[in-house]
C-alpha cells in the first residue's frame, strides 16, 4: 500500500512539473526585456570609478563594463579582497550593481547596490555570510 501511496505521488509530480514547464509556467525566470541591451563602459560610464563607503573606508573599484553587463571590479579593505564575481542589471530602468567576495574573511560576501545618478552614489544592501545578516550601505564616488 506505501509503495502505491509513493508511485502516484511521484507521477502526479511530475506531471505538475511537466504542465508548468511545457505551459510557460516556468520555476526559470524569464529575462527582462530591459535586459537585453547591449552593455558597456559607453552606457553605464558613471559606474565607472572608485567608490568609497564612508562608514568603514571599503572601496569599489569599476574598472570596466563588458557587452553581458559583467563588471571589471576590485575591492578593497584597505587591502585587495577577491571579487568572485560582479556584473550589472536593469531593474525598473535601474542599474544595479551586484558583487560577490570569496577570500578570507569574505566567505561569499555580497555587494546589491543600485546606482542613484541624481546624488552620484551607489546604495543598497551588503549581506555578511558569517553573520547571517544584511547591512545598509551607501558608496560614494572619490574624486580621482
Amino acid at each position: 500500500m506505501t509503495l502505491l501511496i509513493v508511485i502516484c505521488a511521484a507521477i502526479v509530480g511530475a506531471g505538475g512539473w511537466l504542465f508548468y514547464n511545457e505551459f510557460g509556467m516556468r520555476t526559470d525566470p524569464k529575462p527582462e526585456a530591459s535586459n537585453a541591451q547591449t552593455f558597456s563602459s559607453d552606457n553605464f560610464r558613471n559606474l565607472v570609478g572608485r567608490w568609497i563607503r564612508p562608514d568603514g573606508g571599503y572601496i569599489i573599484e569599476i574598472r570596466n563594463v563588458d557587452s553581458n553587463g559583467l563588471l571589471e571590479a576590485a575591492y578593497f579593505n584597505p587591502r585587495p579582497i577577491h571579487v568572485s564575481q560582479a556584473r550589472i542589471t536593469i531593474v525598473n530602468k535601474e542599474p544595479r550593481v551586484f558583487i560577490e567576495l570569496r577570500d578570507v574573511g569574505y566567505p561569499g560576501a555580497t555587494y546589491a547596490l543600485t546606482y542613484h545618478p541624481e546624488q552620484d552614489v551607489m546604495a543598497g544592501l551588503y549581506y555578511q555570510p558569517t553573520v547571517g545578516q544584511s547591512f545598509e550601505v551607501i558608496f560614494v564616488r572619490m574624486n580621482p
